[in-house]
C-alpha cells in the first residue's frame, strides 16, 4: 500500500470514528441544533462577552 492510499485510509477511518461517535450521542439523546440556531447562540455569547 502506497503512502497516499494509507493516508486516505486513515482519514476515512477517522471520519468513520467521528460519525459513530455522533450517532452514539444522538441515540443517547444529546441536543441537536441547526446552523441557524448555533449562530444565534454564538451571537448571544459574543454579545454577553462584549459587555464585560
Amino acid at each position: 500500500m502506497d503512502i497516499e492510499t494509507f493516508g486516505r485510509r486513515e482519514k476515512l477511518l477517522d471520519l468513520r470514528e467521528q460519525l459513530l461517535s455522533v450517532e452514539e450521542e444522538r441515540i443517547a439523546g444529546s441536543n441537536e441544533y441547526t446552523i441557524e440556531e448555533l449562530n444565534e447562540i454564538l451571537d448571544e455569547v459574543i454579545q454577553e462577552y462584549r459587555k464585560y
